[in-house]
């Protein structure tokens, strides 16, 4: 059994959602928020057994697409004013990131 805790922006959670339904797969959903861009996510937790998990991959892989966004640098009193830029910076933001980690025990009560 594998534990996938899986990484996606809040914008293909409900897809993602409805997908794992679809296939039977079980997720616990939490709301998370990203440290570079200080952004809603949200993280699947997802107990699955070893002959599924190229399944869910590739369900995570399908429905969570990356797509590119402006976003205006953080105001930051640590940098002096005259170096800090306010312009627009193109940032690619979706996709996934999944960590895969061996289960050693898994107990329902």
């Amino acid at each position: 059994m594998k534990l996938l805790l899986a990484i996606v922006q809040n914008k293909d959670s409900n897809r993602l959602s409805s997908e794992f339904n679809q296939a039977n797969v079980r997720a616990t959903k939490l709301s998370t928020t990203g440290g570079f861009l200080r952004s809603g996510n949200t993280t699947f937790i997802v107990g699955i057994e070893d002959d599924r998990v190229d399944e869910a991959l590739s369900i995570i892989e399908q429905t969570c697409q990356s797509r590119e966004q402006y976003m205006t640098s953080p105001f930051s009193l640590d940098i002096p004013l005259d170096t800090q830029s306010t312009d627009p910076v193109q940032v690619q933001v979706g996709g996934a990131t999944v960590f895969v980690m061996p289960v050693e025990g898994f107990f329902h009560f």
